[in-house]
């Protein structure tokens, strides 16, 4: 079942490059689309669109949190932002991969 969200985050782009070169360039197993827009108040807002929230969970516990662990320790020391909250979309169709 298609798993679809917007999540806001407190980085820039440039951090989320990093991020990105940390990950490298091999797409997740389920990654439908990544969109990462700016915010006009700061930060960055996802969008992302999954074949099942299974995959994205897997992807976010073996792949993201090991990667970004140590770039927010870079940013916030020790003093890390929680995880922002997923605010799922209702999928009510899909045209693409």
């Amino acid at each position: 079942m298609t798993y679809a969200f917007t999540q806001d985050v407190p980085i820039d782009a440039t951090f989320h490059a990093r991020l990105m070169d940390q990950l490298g360039s091999e797409l997740p197993e389920g990654l439908i689309m990544h969109l990462a827009v700016e915010r006009p108040e700061g930060g960055l807002r996802y969008v992302d669109v999954w074949e099942s929230e299974e995959d994205c969970n897997r992807f976010v516990d073996t792949r993201l949190h090991p990667a970004l662990g140590a770039l927010l320790r870079d940013v916030f020391g020790d003093d890390q932002p929680p995880e922002p909250d997923r605010n799922l979309l209702p999928v009510a169709a899909l045209w693409g991969r």
